[in-house]
C-alpha cells in the first residue's frame, strides 16, 4: 500500500477526510493532494507532525508513512 492510500484509509477509520485534514495543514485539497501524489517526498517536517496529530498516529509511524524511515 502506497502512503496515499495508507493516508486515506486512515482518514477514512478517523471519520474524516482529507478536506478537513487539508484544512487542518492551511493549504487547500488540491495542494494537499499534490504534495501526496509524490509519496509525501513535498511534504514538511511541520506538516507531517500536524498530520501524525490529526490522525493519532505515533511519530514513528508517521515517519515510516512518508519517509520509509524508522525513529531512534
Amino acid at each position: 500500500m502506497n502512503c496515499t492510500e495508507e493516508l486515506k484509509r486512515r482518514v477514512a477509520e478517523q471519520n474524516t477526510t482529507l478536506e478537513a485534514l487539508a484544512h487542518t495543514l492551511g493549504v487547500n485539497r488540491s495542494t494537499l493532494y499534490r504534495k501526496l501524489r509524490n509519496g509525501g517526498q513535498t511534504l514538511t517536517v511541520s506538516e507531517a507532525s500536524k498530520i501524525s496529530q490529526f490522525l493519532k498516529m505515533q511519530p514513528e509511524e508517521c515517519i515510516a508513512l512518508f519517509w520509509g524511515g524508522t525513529w531512534h
